[in-house]
């Protein structure tokens, strides 16, 4: 199975996600400002890397775990999801494909932070609104795994997209 968490930049939401998949983060507790800060891709990617599908690593299952920023395109999901349809049908490919849009679990405070640290280039500012909203949004982010986890394993779907609005 291949799950790709996505969002509007790929390197906030969707970074932590990848790591609480991978059990790379700690679920009992919240996170210092160093772990937060030490997440592979977390607050590191440019706009450059915006619809690169990047890889995290592999789960305890062997499933696949990848990211991608799509910016406010609602258009990326569902080209991605009928690609891999088409890719699926024509080669006969049988392995489930999960996209889970961790944007729901976005606080206001980290909007304001990535804009300023990625947009603006103002990380003395930003980059403590991330830490903040990282901190604010953890418990939701690891329920949107599980909940991601559970519909790929009870799926016979080829290819699910998950909005997850029940997690705004």
């Amino acid at each position: 199975m291949i799950y790709i968490y996505n969002d509007y930049g790929g390197t906030h939401t969707t970074a932590m996600a990848a790591a609480y998949h991978l059990k790379n983060l700690p679920v009992d507790r919240t996170l210092t400002k160093e772990e937060i800060l030490n997440v592979k891709y977390f607050n590191k990617l440019t706009p450059s890397d915006i619809g690169k599908i990047i890889f995290h690593g592999i789960d305890e299952d062997g499933n696949s775990i990848y990211t991608i920023g799509r910016k406010s395109s609602k258009l990326v999901v569902p080209a991605l999801k009928n690609l891999s349809l088409l890719l699926q049908n024509t080669y006969q490919g049988d392995e489930k494909i999960i996209y889970s849009n961790t944007m729901p679990t976005v606080p206001f405070v980290m909007k304001i932070g990535g804009f300023l640290s990625r947009q603006l280039k103002i990380d003395f500012l930003g980059v403590p609104l991330l830490i903040l909203g990282a901190k604010q949004c953890y418990r939701d982010i690891i329920r949107l795994v599980e909940h991601t986890k559970e519909v790929g394993k009870s799926t016979n779907d080829k290819v699910v997209v998950l909005e997850n609005e029940q997690f705004k």
